[in-house]
């Protein structure tokens, strides 16, 4: 089972994400958790590029989605071999996130065609104002006006997509891990 967290920076995926592991982790699955960008050399160029003052030009929304994809491919091949023995993956952000970060939209989906897509998306929606405060990141794309934009954009690929499951990441931290283990749960029953 791949599971990804999405939404914007400062909803909660890395502490929901860990939450989510340590709860599976006690009901006996063996789990691996991944973060993109990854750790990789290209995912910390990565990091490293997102603190320049041009981040959103278009030259550099370009760049970022080649290095995103190519970040993510080299990801896929370990996603691919803990699937084969069984394991849980959870992953805060995937391709969606370039989907809705970066542009052009139909250049981003054509260069991401394989990643591999996930079982279920936690989609974490929450309002602007609070993810903007509580947000740890420091980058040019965290600020309200750009992330209602990729607000509607995630909103939008939920609507038109059945593994995603929106999640009111606005109740406090319990609230928000008890619906996310419910929609697990339920998952997980089916299969």
């Amino acid at each position: 089972m791949y599971i990804v967290f999405e939404g914007i920076d400062g909803s909660g995926k890395s502490t929901q994400s860990k939450l989510l592991k340590d709860y599976l982790i006690s009901k006996g699955y063996d789990v691996e958790l991944f973060v993109e960008p990854t750790d990789s050399d290209i995912g910390r160029l990565i990091r490293r590029l997102l603190q320049n003052p041009d981040a959103r030009s278009d030259l550099m929304q370009k760049t970022f989605g080649l290095l995103f994809a190519a970040d993510r491919m080299i990801l896929m091949k370990k996603i691919n071999d803990l699937e084969c023995k069984n394991k849980v993956i959870i992953s805060d952000r995937s391709f969606y996130s370039s989907l809705v970060y970066q542009e052009p939209y139909d250049w981003i989906k054509e260069i991401n065609r394989y990643a591999k897509q996930p079982d279920l998306v936690l989609l974490l929606d929450m309002d602007l104002k609070t993810a903007v405060s509580r947000s740890k990141e420091t980058d040019e794309f965290e600020n309200e006006e750009f992330l209602s934009s990729v607000k509607e954009k995630y909103l939008t690929l939920a609507r038109n997509s059945s593994n995603f499951k929106i999640i009111n990441a606005n109740n406090n931290l319990e609230e928000v891990s008890s619906d996310i283990k419910r929609v697990v749960d339920s998952v997980f029953d089916k299969n």
